[in-house]
């Protein structure tokens, strides 16, 4: 019998074997699992819920989504329990893992998880998710695993390669999503070749994400490394993601993020926004973020906040600080003017007169080099401009054919302190 398997043989079927199996599940279980799957087992977990006891094939192959979704349902209703997925290669479909259940459960993820590569197996899945959690309380994913979303079979297929119009990259799938979520952890996961997004939190509270490591290539796109939207209280820390687009994304309605210890890069850096696509048909917002203690290396933007024109909304309360940038194409810009260009004719977008807020942005103790001549960006409206801009002890210097470093600022309200440099031009400023 495989040592990660527990009651394999039994029939599940069988009302009293179920009886029995219940009544002892923590004992027998923890005591058949292998000694390096010991120590995730503490004093205060009553049953350990094993995926492979409700028919998997773990082959790599055969789809075990059924056997997830069958052990999922035992694992909600326990106390304290813990859901196994053994050090060994799964196969899923869209899968959903919902709520509500009892408080206080841990999802131990050891081993592979990998997305179906066949596109039929999502034309009917909720709102585009492969893999959903939702509505949960005191909920914790860990347990060192990979989760694997053979995105290729989706980014050849992208009109960023394609170049074709209409652009709707709508009906990929987003790889791993929270939804609806309360004091909720997820840590120490590895995440690749997504679909699209790796990592969503979406209209949730009081979360932590910590020692993940997420990768894709740099050319896939939309692969953004973590997504958060509508969700507040999240401290995101002590990660490393190299994806195709932006490690950390913050959109509408996000409020007190935290995101410290992160390597980022490759990809697009670490982004607020976009606000405002909507135009005026919805006020989105982001308030109160703190980018603490990271390193940007070869990313297209370091530390961006871009918004659409025509939008309506807020940005502000935003801090970036000790931040350590490598050869970084944008290190700091903030683009009111973002816009979807055609693919087919590139040509630029009218401007508009309605314009997100920008306002108390703080860029503080941020060191490092700019692979273009260009290195500061502030790009704001004329009708609704940036406004109380610090930039504190901000030193950026040029790598490899970067030897002119400049700043452009147009329509920004700004105070520099301590060693600046490159600084903006006054006259390009507001008073």
């Amino acid at each position: 019998m495989h040592s990660d398997e527990c009651f394999t043989n039994m029939s599940l079927r069988a009302p009293l074997i179920i009886a029995f199996a219940i009544s002892c599940f923590g004992c027998f279980c923890a005591a058949t699992l292998p000694a390096s799957d010991h120590h995730f087992h503490d004093p205060h977990t009553k049953f350990i819920i094993n995926v492979d006891d409700f028919g998997t094939r773990a082959d790599g192959l055969t789809d075990d989504s059924e056997a997830f979704e069958n052990a999922w349902h035992r694992f909600c209703q326990t106390k304290q329990g813990v859901l196994l997925i053994p050090r060994r290669i799964y196969l899923l479909k869209p899968v959903f893992f919902s709520g509500p259940c009892n408080p206080n459960l841990k999802m131990k993820i050891r081993g592979t998880i990998k997305a179906s590569r066949n596109k039929d197996d999502y034309k009917i899945t909720e709102r585009q998710n492969w893999i959903l959690f939702r509505h949960l309380q005191h909920f914790r994913v860990d347990g060192g695993g990979l989760i694997d979303g053979n995105g290729e079979i989706w980014w050849k297929q992208s009109c960023n390669f394609l170049k074709r119009e209409p652009c709707d990259n709508g009906q990929v799938p987003l790889a791993v999503s929270f939804e609806n979520c309360t004091n909720l952890k997820v840590k120490n996961l590895r995440l690749k070749n997504s679909q699209k997004m790796h990592l969503t939190f979406n209209e949730s509270r009081v979360i932590e994400v910590s020692k993940l490591k997420i990768e894709a290539p740099g050319d896939s796109p939309n692969t953004d490394g973590i997504h958060i939207t509508m969700t507040k209280d999240i401290h995101i820390k002590n990660s490393v993601i190299r994806t195709g687009d932006d490690c950390i994304s913050i959109v509408n309605r996000s409020m007190n993020v935290r995101v410290s210890g992160i390597v980022c890069g490759l990809g697009h850096g670490i982004s607020i926004g976009s606000l405002g696509r909507l135009g005026n048909q919805e006020a989105e917002y982001v308030s109160d973020v703190v980018v603490n203690r990271s390193r940007l290396i070869g990313t297209k933007n370091g530390v961006r906040i871009k918004t659409w024109q025509g939008g309506h909304g807020d940005a502000n309360n935003i801090v970036f600080e000790n931040i350590v940038m490598q050869n970084v194409t944008n290190p700091i810009i903030i683009d009111q003017f973002y816009c979807e260009k055609s693919k087919v004719k590139p040509e630029p977008c009218p401007e508009q007169r309605e314009a997100v807020k920008i306002s108390k942005v703080v860029y503080r103790n941020i060191r490092g080099t700019s692979a273009e001549d260009l290195a500061i960006t502030f790009n704001c409206s004329k009708n609704v401009p940036c406004q109380g801009i610090v930039l504190d002890n901000v030193r950026l210097t040029g790598s490899g054919e970067a030897k002119n470093i400049t700043a452009s600022c147009s329509q920004v309200k700004y105070i520099t302190k301590g060693d600046v440099f490159p600084s903006c031009n006054y006259t390009d400023s507001i008073s």
